[in-house]
């Protein structure tokens, strides 16, 4: 199976990325380093994709990434560290695992997923319009606010079904 790996090499981490991860990655001619990708090619690599590999062994404060993949359908396999077991639906965005053997072992799994529920997952949790309602619960929530309401529209003059507290 070919692994490709979109990432930026700091300056700091340049001397053990040379001595280590280069060399290891020589070795095998499925794996290819593209290197740092720009907004415009993230969402063809990362739709491209079968799945996205998210080995993260920090507690991550939410992994926008994982996000990202979800939004294009593509099932994230990911360390359960930090934010991940927030932001993946286990075994419906994507697939929690303990170990690199782990996620090996999942990949197969991974890439039999259906992608079309990948992307309602993120729909249904991660869109700018479900952060408006979420907001506009909060706001809604908090001590004296008044009731006059105004109409939202979207983008495209259409009504949400929203209101706005002002």
């Amino acid at each position: 199976m070919q692994l490709k790996i979109a990432a930026k090499i700091d300056n700091a981490d340049m001397a053990y990325w040379e001595t280590v991860i280069e060399p290891m990655m020589k070795r095998h001619s499925n794996v290819e380093f593209i290197g740092e990708i720009d907004e415009h090619q993230k969402a063809t690599f990362l739709g491209n994709a079968g799945a996205l590999l998210f080995p993260i062994d920090w507690p991550e404060p939410f992994g926008l990434v994982m996000i990202e993949a979800m939004a294009c359908g593509t099932p994230v396999v990911a360390f359960g560290c930090g934010s991940v077991p927030e932001v993946i639906d286990n075994g419906v965005s994507g697939i929690l695992v303990d170990s690199v053997t782990d996620a090996a072992e999942n990949v197969e799994w991974a890439l039999r997923m259906d992608r079309h529920k990948v992307r309602a997952t993120f729909e249904k949790r991660f869109t700018a319009e479900r952060m408006a309602y979420d907001y506009l619960d909060l706001y809604r929530s908090l001590p004296g606010v008044r009731s006059k309401v105004a109409p939202v529209r979207r983008s495209n003059g259409q009504p949400l079904d929203l209101q706005l507290v002002v």
